[in-house]
């Protein structure tokens, strides 16, 4: 398990090494950009980079803000940082929308392989914590919303965990309110249920 990973983010190191080089000439087209990105974030949208949101269906809107963020070092993420160096804002709406048109990604555990009971019991928590609320009934968000149906286990939980503790920034503080009241554990069941909507 630890070989793929390092094979993963040695890959990550490099395309980010690469659109370095390549924006320091300035000669990097939205399409050039779009590829440099999907190797890590998985090139049918969908990610197999530990740590490492799926893109796929994500509202071009929200991706437009994230991008944003990261260019201007709103949001502090070294390497998010560095690819969107340079990005004129023309191209990163390009670059959003062209984003936004991959396909949603598919849970990667079959129905038969996941607890019926924890779903039910994890919808029932995330109802009670509005998430269908801002997130929609499907979870697959809009405008300025992310989609969160079908998202890697493992990001959902981090980034709940950075949400809770107030060191993942954010355009409001709606996620940390949300959160202040919901335990670890229950985080650990809404990355599990959301994880796995189909």
């Amino acid at each position: 398990m630890t070989q793929p990973r390092n094979i993963l983010s040695r890959t990550c190191v490099l395309a980010a090494a690469l659109l370095v080089f390549a924006s320091a000439a300035n000669s990097q087209t939205v399409q050039e950009r779009l590829a440099t990105c999907l190797a890590c974030h998985g090139e049918n949208g969908q990610s197999n980079t530990p740590l490492t949101p799926s893109l796929g269906a994500q509202p071009a809107f929200f991706l437009s803000i994230q991008i944003f963020m990261f260019r201007d070092k709103i949001r502090q993420v070294p390497l998010m940082n560095q690819m969107t160096q340079g990005i004129s804002n023309n191209d990163l709406k390009a670059l959003a929308e062209a984003i936004s048109k991959l396909p949603a990604p598919v849970p990667k555990h079959a129905p038969e392989d996941v607890n019926a009971e924890r779903m039910a019991a994890t919808r029932t928590l995330a109802e009670q914590n509005r998430c269908n609320v801002c997130h929609g009934a499907n979870y697959a968000g809009g405008e300025n919303v992310p989609r969160i149906a079908s998202q890697r286990e493992d990001y959902l939980a981090k980034t709940l965990r950075e949400y809770k503790a107030n060191t993942r920034r954010g355009y409001d503080a709606a996620m940390s309110d949300v959160l202040h009241s919901v335990s670890d554990e229950q985080i650990g069941d809404l990355a599990y249920f959301l994880s796995r909507l189909r």
